[in-house]
């Protein structure tokens, strides 16, 4: 009797870790900055709501103080979910390939999956152009951003033949922790131009149809009469929806299903999670994001 009570605790615990990995105990979902914590997490709470639903089991939301705390969340494995930048990804990646799956991408209202850095001042400034800005303090939002920081870091010293240097083209450059903080800062005066993001379709009085101008406008923070807009990037594709490679192939099913499925189960509930209006999440993969991660290997971390 004592050798089969043995033999089944030995069976029980060589099958244990087997079975525990395609089990779940909660499900985490991060959110990157852009703007104050409690307005991130209001908007995606419907979402965790749908969520739990779907899975069974109690879903978190967390809404770190910059970029790279989602980051670490995913390669650390305390972070389930998350819809990244295309430069957030491409740090992702190049950290740890194998740690999350791109499996959706946000849709514009023209069908297009792209979106743009984008530059402003406020009117009364008299700046109009980076050629205005040349002297003054310019603003990126954060480090891991795309429109934020990589791309305009490419592309404005290449428009102005200067580098990003404090005091070699703009007079000072500083990050100001996030695209909802550069802009309240434009606004107020504080810096006197910056960069965010928006999909560059609709009306600039709207802050656009999607992206952090349009979530500034929403929550009552700024009135895109006083801002102007002085540059604008090339398309930048939108960043990923991932999912950690680890999780059980049922879970990444199931979000994923829920995620490009938003749209139609709840338009209020779509709007706040993708930052606006647009189509839908739809199917994408790795090779959409290549150029961003040559660019990101162009770049210091």
């Amino acid at each position: 009797m004592k050798k089969i009570i043995a033999a089944a605790l030995a069976t029980t615990a060589l099958t244990a870790p087997a079975f525990a990995q395609d089990q779940i105990e909660e499900f985490r979902i991060g959110i990157l900055g852009g703007e104050n914590a409690q307005d991130r997490l209001n908007n995606n709470q419907c979402l965790a709501d749908y969520t739990q639903e779907a899975l069974g089991v109690p879903v978190k939301l967390f809404a770190p103080a910059d970029y790279n705390g989602v980051i670490q969340g995913l390669l650390g494995g305390t972070i389930d979910m998350a819809w990244l930048g295309a430069s957030g990804y491409a740090k992702t990646y190049l950290t740890d390939p194998d740690v999350v799956e791109p499996v959706l991408v946000k849709v514009n209202t023209d069908g297009t999956y792209g979106y743009h850095s984008i530059g402003f001042a406020r009117k009364d400034s008299g700046i109009t152009s980076l050629e205005d800005m040349k002297g003054k303090t310019f603003g990126f939002g954060d480090p891991n951003s795309t429109s934020g920081y990589l791309i305009p870091s490419i592309e404005i010293p290449q428009q102005t033949g200067s580098t990003m240097e404090p005091g070699e083209y703009f007079g000072d450059v500083k990050f100001t922790g996030g695209h909802e903080q550069t802009i309240v800062a434009v606004f107020n005066g504080d810096i006197d131009g910056g960069v965010t993001w928006a999909d560059g379709l609709g009306e600039w009085e709207d802050g656009y149809n999607s992206g952090a101008l349009r979530k500034a406008v929403d929550a009552g923070l700024v009135d895109m009469n006083d801002m102007v807009e002085i540059w604008k990037s090339k398309p930048i594709p939108e960043g990923p929806v991932v999912l950690r490679t680890a999780l059980p192939a049922d879970v990444k099913e199931k979000m994923t299903a829920l995620m490009a499925g938003l749209h139609e189960k709840d338009q209020d509930c779509f709007y706040g999670v993708a930052a606006g209006e647009a189509l839908h999440f739809a199917p994408i993969g790795h090779d959409a994001y290549l150029s961003i991660i040559d660019a990101r290997k162009s770049v210091s971390n």
